[in-house]
This record gives structure tokens, sequence and C-alpha cells, in this order.
């Protein structure tokens, strides 16, 4: 079948693509170098749509190869370009496509396809260039790649191959010729691991800096300079060095260095890295055509599994819902904040006073109990600016405007009494809070949002005694707070819609990932780590040791172990999250002896870290001699299904309850809260394809289709 064929026949699969236009112009070189054919890319949106491959568009891209073909062979063009629109090089193939495909023959085609088109651009009788402009990703990397020389832009703020971390692999070229390009291992670096670091992106120094461009420019006339060097280059003036690739043992070891990364991130869970590390492996010997067949094979098994439908499934939930909240009411009933209280001045705190003065830019005043430390809470914000000053993440005007916003005052009359928003970050327990929202509430103007970090005590409680519980709404940030997007917006039974909307209102200035979370005992994420951590002690209390529950759940390839994860968190914390959902579903929820014992000793974790053992965990004497186990002892697999069945009758109960609109809010919270991985799709698509679901509650929780293959 013809790539024209083969194109057709995808694109008629795929009816509503976002086509992008390959157009074709001449111009002529400077320094008399010669007439140059120039192909942008551009989908004819702004820079908010970025461009992207789908079949019709590679036929568009085939279409114009024809053409320089054909002009190149009679000698009319000495070389050709490729280039985006402005802020946009291309962002690689159209996921909505890759989402609709049921056969695994159309799969195939996809892959094929875009191999059958970029590579004509290293067969023509010219040298070919592609000019990175702007963003970059998957196939828009890899379209580049097929050209013989590449200059990068300084100002890209964005430029991978994220397809490992989606649960694919770079499929057009990638794999096999990034290595041959850069070396072995650098092009797992950029492949493998930072897919895999949450899908970390490379600036334009980068790419170059990587060997990945020849060329870099300013980005203010990137397009001339990139035609001058150009020029250059087809006259012979400058020459690009590239340097030997070790095709020996570096190379060998570049590959074990990817699975052993592979390894800690998903342990063998999700198959992505492996085919891509399969792939770069084979690449040694050179042999392009063999390393796309393998890229084809690899990109139609996949795009057939359910580890890809999970990982688009999680893209499009942060993407697309996570950025319209089901259920927040009309944004128009937002009131303007142009002033906020924080109440308290200790890490938690002095984290939320640092977010709102630097993404709302108004006056934000902390208040706490005794002056030093409403002291230290300011003198945390301004060390925090210092060190944004210091990294050029602002200028010396902006430190110095962020300074003068932030304030401390002991008095909350003084500090309260024009802010619009004020929220609480003190002790978790539910009488102070009251005793705060009543003395706020007795000096905070009547229009004010009130809201509490709470992260498992009832809002509606905390409101209860007031005289306005109306305003008052839970605004749960996740720790660390500069890093996890995650907002959980919790409605009280009498919240009313304006506070609701004010506080989606913020929660998009704040760029957080906000979900409507009704008032229930530690709201979702809390709520499902603590029943799935309580498993966990369950079991070790009950007698398997610690090492055996730990790694049993080594295979969902979370971003690090339970134990691990409650260090962070702090046994304390993990304790009274315990006891209040213990309080509330006694049942399900258990108060574990063993961790109540490491509280009490004072121990800040299960382990302890030494640079002998090149600090990885190791169970702490202090802490083994305090553990009162039984003798029941579970294998690693029985201790997996005990842990994943209590997971899914949480969550089948929480959805009853009404605890989140929907399975798909869960997911979208265990992404951006927990950082589960996107392989997973959070968790229900997990557990709907390992048959959990099913086997708990009677049913799948997501329709098929929606992060499972089509019917």
């Amino acid at each position: 079948m013809s790539t024209t064929e083969l194109l057709k026949g995808a694109a008629e699969l795929f009816p509503d693509e976002v086509v992008t236009s390959a157009h074709v112009r001449h111009l002529d070189l400077p320094y008399g170098a010669g007439r140059f054919a120039l192909i942008t890319l551009d989908n004819g949106f702004d820079h908010t749509k970025p461009t992207t491959f789908g079949p019709a568009s590679l036929a568009n891209l085939n279409t114009a190869i024809d053409q320089v073909e054909k002009e190149a062979a009679a000698g009319e063009i000495v070389g050709v370009g490729v280039t985006g629109k402005p802020f946009i090089f291309a962002v690689g193939a159209d996921l909505k496509g890759v989402e609709l495909l049921k056969e695994y023959d159309h799969a195939l085609a996809i892959g094929k396809g875009g191999h059958e088109v970029f590579k004509r651009l290293s067969a023509l009788a010219v040298p070919t260039f592609a000019y990175y402009n702007g963003a970059a990703m998957g196939g828009g990397v890899e379209v580049g790649l097929h050209c013989a020389y590449r200059t990068v832009s300084k100002a890209i703020p964005a430029f991978s191959l994220p397809e490992v971390f989606l649960g694919l692999v770079p499929g057009w070229g990638g794999c096999a010729l990034l290595p041959n390009l850069i070396g072995a291992d650098k092009a797992v670096s950029v492949i493998i691991e930072n897919s895999l670091n949450q899908n970390k992106q490379l600036k334009g120094q980068q790419v170059f800096d990587l060997g990945i461009a020849d060329a870099i420019f300013e980005g203010a006339d990137f397009l001339e300079q990139s035609l001058i060097w150009t020029a250059n280059v087809l006259k012979g003036d400058v020459t690009v060095e590239r340097p030997v690739i070790d095709r020996g043992e570096a190379w060998d070891q570049a590959v074990a260095k990817g699975r052993f990364i592979a390894d800690g991130k998903v342990h063998g869970a999700a198959p992505a890295a492996y085919r891509a590390l399969d792939i770069i492996e084979a690449a040694k010997n050179g042999d392009l055509q063999q390393g796309f067949d393998a890229e084809d094979v690899a990109l139609a098994d996949l795009i057939m599994g359910g580890e890809l439908r999970s990982g688009i499934y999680a893209f499009n939930l942060v993407q697309k819902r996570g950025k319209r909240p089901a259920g927040a009411p009309d944004k128009n009933l937002a009131r303007p904040v142009t002033k906020v209280g924080v109440v308290g001045a200790g890490l938690m705190a002095s984290q939320l006073a640092l977010l709102f003065l630097r993404r709302l830019e108004v006056p934000v005043v902390l208040t706490d109990i005794d002056q030093e430390r409403v002291d230290k809470g300011v003198g945390y914000v301004h060390a925090e600016i210092d060190k944004l000053l210091l990294k050029s993440r602002i200028n010396q005007d902006k430190a110095n405007r962020l300074k003068a916003l932030v304030t401390g005052v002991l008095d909350k009359a003084e500090g309260f009494s024009d802010a619009d928003f004020i929220i609480e970050a003190v002790f978790e327990e539910i009488g102070v809070k009251q005793q705060v929202f009543a003395e706020v509430e007795a000096v905070a103007p009547a229009h004010a949002i009130l809201a509490t970090n709470t992260s498992s005590l009832s809002v509606t409680e905390m409101a209860s005694k007031l005289k306005n519980p109306e305003r008052v709404v839970g605004f749960h940030f996740f720790n660390p707070v500069a890093i996890l997007p995650l907002l959980e917006i919790v409605r009280g039974e009498q919240t009313d819609d304006a506070s609701l909307a004010t506080a989606f209102g913020v929660a998009k200035k704040l760029k957080k990932t906000a979900v409507l979370v009704k008032d229930a005992p530690a709201f979702v994420v809390n709520r499902i780590l603590t029943r799935f951590m309580g498993e966990i002690q369950n079991v070790i209390d009950e007698g398997t040791p610690v090492d055996v529950a730990e790694k049993a759940v080594e295979p969902l390839g979370l971003p690090m172990s339970p134990l691990v994860l409650l260090e962070l968190v702090g046994p304390a914390i993990g304790l009274h999250v315990s006891e209040t959902l213990n309080r509330a579903f006694p049942d399900r929820f258990t108060v574990s002896p063993n961790l109540a014992a490491v509280v009490k000793a004072g121990k800040r974790g299960f382990y302890v870290y030494s640079a002998e053992n090149g600090f990885k965990p190791e169970l702490d004497p202090e802490v083994a001699a305090l553990l009162k186990q039984g003798d029941v002892v579970l294998s690693e697999e029985q201790v997996r299904a005990r842990v994943l069945d209590a997971v899914a009758q949480e969550i089948g109960l929480m959805l009853d309850e009404g605890v989140v609109a929907e399975a798909q809010d869960i997911d979208l919270c265990l992404i951006t809260g927990a950082g589960w991985p996107f392989h997973l799709g959070g968790i229900t698509p997990y557990l709907d394809r390992e048959g959990v679901s099913e086997r708990v509650n009677g049913k799948k929780f997501l329709a098929p289709g929606l992060a499972s293959v089509p019917a």
C-alpha cells in the first residue's frame, strides 16, 4: 500500500482531526547561497492550540515533500527547511486519533505513515534543515531528527520526547535516530529519564548543549539568523562537527542505566520504557530501517494495550477535566480578591502566603499567636523571594514589590478588616479551628471568604457556630504546595454558590487543579491513601515482614513506597488522619497500635538511612524493637490483593456517597495530589484492567473505551 493510500485510510477513521497545513514558500538565501524552499507547519489557530500530526496532517506534509522533491531533482532549489507557526514548532501525534483506534492494523498504519513521510526528508537530493522555533514534542521533535541539520531557539520553553510518560515509545524515528545522533547515554536521558521524571521538558539551551541542535539563536530574530546560518552551511563557510558515537561498552551501559531508571520508577509494571530501551539497544548497529520497523511494531502493540489508554485518559483528565472542574458554579458569581489573610505563620501557612503572593500579586497578611512566629513566617516568604531573584526567575523590581506586599501582624482586626479571602492553616483540631473562625468572623468584612486548609475535618462542623456559615469553604492543599497541583475544594452543607465560585476563581489564579469535593471525612486523597496505608499497616501488625508488605505494591509504580510516604507526611499526621477516619468508619479504618507506638516514641519514620548503604531505606532497629506482630505471614501477591480490594471498596463507597461527581475525579485527585502514575490512569482504570473492580464491587468503574481499547 502506498503512503498516500495508507494515510487516506487512516484519515477516514479520524474525521474530527485538527488538520495541520504544510505551506511551501520560496526565498533567496543571503550571500547568494541560492533559492530555498521553506515548509511551515500551521494548523490555522494561535499558539493556544498547538500544531499536531494526524493522518490528514501527515498527508499534507507528504504533498509538500512531493513538491520540493521535484524542485530539488530539477536543481531549482539548494535546500529545504521545516519550521512552525509562532511559538509552536509541532507537538507530535494527535492523541485524539489514537484513542479512536480499535484494530491492530490501523495502529500499525499510524507508525508506518509517520515513518514513510518523515523518511522522505532525509532522502531529498538537497540538504534539509529543521528550525525548532517553538515548543516541540514527540513527532515534532522527530520530524526534525530526519533532517540533516537543526537549529533551536533560545526562547523554547518545552522540548521533549514524552511518549514513555504516556505509555508509548517515540515511534517516528526517535528511538533509532536520537542515540545515533547524540549517543545512547544522552538519548536514554531524554527518552526514558526525563519522561519518567514527570515528563520533564528541555529548554532551548539544553537542546543545543545535548547536541540535538547544531546552532542556537535568540527568539526575536530566530528564523532570520537560522537562514543566514543555513546559507553559510550550504556555501561551506560553516562546517557542522558532530561527535563520534561510542558504539561499544558505553552504549550497553547507557541501556543498562535506562533499565535501572525504569525499574526504579515503574518496577516492570509498565511496558513502554522497556520497549523503548529494546529499540535503543538494537539501534547500536546504526541500521535505521531496522529501528523504524521495530518502532512500528512497538507502537502498534502499545496502542492496543491498556497502559497507553490509561495514559491518554490521565493526560485528558489533567489537560481538560482539570481545567473545567465538574460541578463548579457559574464563574460570574465569583467575587474579586484584592487582599488575602493567612491565619498561622508556620511552614504550611508560610508556603500558602508565598503562593498567594506570587500568583495573585495582592497584599498578603499573616497572623499568629506571638511576634516571633509572625516574623519567622514573613522571613520565610522573603527568603523564598530572594531565592527566585538569585535564580533569575524574577527581577529586582518584582522582588521588591512582592516583599512589600507581605506583612505580619498579631492583631487579626488590624490584619483582616479589609481582606476578601482568609485562609487558616492552624493545628488540625476542630475546637482550635472553630475558635479561629469565630475570631476571624468578628473582624472580617461581611463578603470575605473563610477558607480552611483542613486535611480531614468536617468543614460543616467548623462553620456550625458562625453567624454566616455560608461563606466557609474547604481549600485543601497538598504538600509541597509549590509542586503538587491539586486543590480539594470542599463544599460545606451551608456553603453558598458565590463563596464556592470565588474559591474556584482563586484556585484558577493560583494555577491549581481544583476538584469539587463533598464534606466527607478526609475528602478524597487522604481517605484513599489512609485506607491503602491502613491495609499495609494491618498486614504488618498481623505478622507480614515490613519489606514484604512494602514490595507487594511495587508493581503499581507509585512515586514512593507506603512507609517512605508515611515518613514524608509524618507518622503523627498519618496517625491523626487514621483516628479521624476510624471514628467515622470504624468497620474499615483501623488505628495501628504499632504506628501509635512509633509516634509515641517520637520517631520520624520506620527507616534509617546511612551513607554505607547508599542512603537506601533500612528498618530502624529501634522501630523494629517497638513492633508487636502476630503470626500471620502473607505473600506479596496476597498483600497486593488485599490492598487493592480495600482501595476498590473505598472508591466504590465514595462514589455511592457522592464525595465527587465521577470516578474520573478520584483519578484526577490521585494523579495531581499524590503523584500516582499516568500508566495507572490514577487508579480506577488499573483496578478495572486487573479485574479488581468487578471482584469487589460487581462492576467496572469506567465505561468501555474511556481508559481502554474501544469495543
